[in-house]
């Protein structure tokens, strides 16, 4: 069966599903495979849990009329989200980055969702599966695609940028995440700016963050529009951020819910984006105004005295260097961050975890917790050793110390990347 035959049958409902736990009624029913499991086993479960159709690679399998025999499921899903894109023909902007990628694509969405009917990725579903489900969550109704595309390796991010085929484009920043695929600060930058490559040779456009030189450096000879602090398309002002960051934009003080000066770009991208497709700045001040973060990233919560910046979602140098740089600026409160391992990072681990040890002596934060067996590796200053920072090689060795404590009045960083699950932390305070 060729995609433009399958697409018919995705048509009747514009449903799929990779999961025989989560079967909507009429789907199509992709089954997908893995290191550790075969999804062709599950293609008649699929149908009798309502499923239309199975789409399988393995003749074993086609057991029914319904059951679709294809050479490989993987690329006939990916085939036929980019044959579904095209039968669309709206502007998806794709977004990638080191870090906010979820954040600016949200604020992005409720931004645009004053105008418009918008379908953007679910959570941070943003690899070679997850694009292409993105892409078949769109129906005739949607009019803005919003694609984030995640990368930790090079030729990825061009893989995706082949599947989602985008009119614009837009990269959050350059850091040192997943430096164990990319295997350097210039590796990501070369992987990420595949999709300037892409928008160039396909005369698209970019959305450029001017106070970024990289950006600015990497986006040359594009069609671009500029945002930033001077000399941009649309001027966005940083005013503050303690702990929300303030901006200045259409004559008027916009305050968001986020924490963090680093958020400032979001921001401003977010907005950028909103004036280039014609939505009101009242609209768009008021969609910054009334986001407020979930899923453990920047969220501000207050417990009795305390108050917490919960950002355990994540966490590469680059970010947990910003986020601490942010708690040092806040004032008036005692300041504790509490930080764990950050993965990925391959041969720099070791000295990735050591820099972020060290940049906390000079930095205004009155103590720090390290936990996880890369940061019990490091080692203290002198003065540092039983003072304002101290080492606990697991979370059971932290939890016992924490519980004892008394913290009252106190701003607490919590952030670690997801396998150290340190949102755990709440449940201690």
């Amino acid at each position: 069966m060729n995609i433009s035959e399958l697409y018919q049958y995705y048509k009747q409902s514009y449903l799929v599903s990779t999961d025989t736990r989560k079967i909507t009624k009429g789907c199509l029913f992709f089954a997908l495979k893995g290191d550790n499991f075969n999804g062709n086993k599950f293609a008649e479960n699929a149908l009798e849990k309502g499923a239309a159709f199975a789409i399988v690679d393995e003749k074993a399998y086609k057991t029914h009329q319904n059951i679709i025999l294809v050479k490989d499921v993987l690329l006939t899903l990916q085939s036929l989200a980019t044959y579904h894109r095209n039968e669309l023909a709206i502007p998806i902007v794709g977004l990638t980055g080191s870090n906010g990628k979820t954040t600016t694509k949200e604020l992005i969405n409720v931004v645009l969702s004053k105008k418009y009917k918008v379908t953007a990725t679910a959570g941070n579903l943003n690899n070679h599966i997850g694009v292409p489900l993105t892409l078949l969550s769109m129906t005739p109704k949607t009019e803005i695609g919003i694609v984030e595309m995640g990368a930790n390796h090079l030729k990825e991010i061009d893989f995706l940028c082949q599947i989602t085929q985008p009119d614009y484009g837009y990269i959050t920043n350059f850091g040192k995440a997943h430096l164990e695929g990319f295997g350097s600060l210039e590796g990501v930058i070369q992987g990420k700016t595949e999709l300037y490559r892409y928008l160039k040779s396909h005369n698209k456009t970019v959305f450029v963050n001017n106070t970024d030189t990289i950006q600015v450096q990497k986006s040359e000879l594009i069609d671009k529009i500029t945002f930033g602090k001077e000399n941009a398309t649309i001027k966005v002002n940083f005013i503050e951020a303690n702990p929300f960051v303030k901006v200045q934009f259409n004559d008027k003080a916009v305050i968001s819910q986020l924490i963090g000066a680093y958020n400032y770009n979001n921001i401003a991208a977010a907005i950028a984006i909103g004036c280039h497709f014609n939505v009101s700045k009242e609209d768009i001040a008021l969609a910054i105004e009334n986001y407020i973060p979930t899923n453990n990233r920047s969220q501000i919560i207050e417990q009795g005295t305390n108050k917490i910046i919960l950002d355990a979602y994540n966490a590469n140098p680059s970010s947990m260097q910003v986020a601490l740089e942010n708690l040092s600026g806040l004032t008036d409160t005692y300041k504790i961050a509490i930080l764990g391992d950050m993965f990925e990072l391959g041969d720099e681990s070791e000295s990735e975890h050591q820099q972020i040890a060290d940049l906390l002596s000079p930095l205004k934060i009155d103590k720090a917790y390290l936990i996880g067996e890369n940061f019990y590796k490091i080692k203290l200053n002198p003065s540092e050793e039983n003072n304002s920072i101290t080492l606990f090689k697991t979370f059971d060795d932290f939890k016992i110390h924490f519980s004892n404590l008394k913290i009252k009045n106190a701003t607490l960083l919590i952030k670690a990347s997801r396998g150290m699950a340190l949102e755990r932390i709440l449940d201690l305070i």
